[in-house]
């Protein structure tokens, strides 16, 4: 027992998802960067509101002359098929931030219902249906 509590105490230690990272954003206790590492174009096409765009083989380079190290950071790509968030969060724990991967990416985060920013402005998503709860946003767990 103590092998699987730690294990998963780990995780959480290092992983978060896109409900906690919403209503974390939505309760004003975003004590946190959100980074999304995808590519320019990725970016373009959609985004997670207030999210910081810097692409994930540009960490090394800009990190730490634009991400504030005091805040810990979250990252994120497009979603559970893309391994990434999970390259991102190595390349800024090797420079020292506190950071956690948000697991689902923007994927999850278009499917579970959240708004979407483009350069037109901010809307809603529809929430997938085999996804997300329909009567609001998030998986309520």
């Amino acid at each position: 027992m103590d092998t699987a509590a730690a294990y998963f105490q780990a995780k959480l230690d290092h992983e978060t998802d896109v409900d906690d990272v919403a209503s974390a954003l939505r309760a004003g206790a975003g004590d946190f960067t959100l980074v999304d590492v995808r590519s320019a174009e990725a970016w373009a096409q959609g985004r997670v509101p207030g999210a910081v765009h810097l692409p994930r083989a540009e960490i090394a380079a800009r990190a730490l002359h634009e991400i504030d190290r005091a805040k810990p950071v979250v990252v994120h790509c497009w979603g559970p098929g893309c391994n990434g968030a999970t390259k991102a969060a190595l390349g800024f724990a090797d420079l020292g931030f506190s950071v956690k991967e948000m697991i689902g990416g923007f994927e999850y985060w278009v499917r579970e219902g959240f708004d979407v920013e483009t350069d037109r402005g901010v809307r809603p998503s529809p929430a997938d249906p085999l996804a997300a709860l329909l009567k609001e946003p998030g998986c309520g767990c």
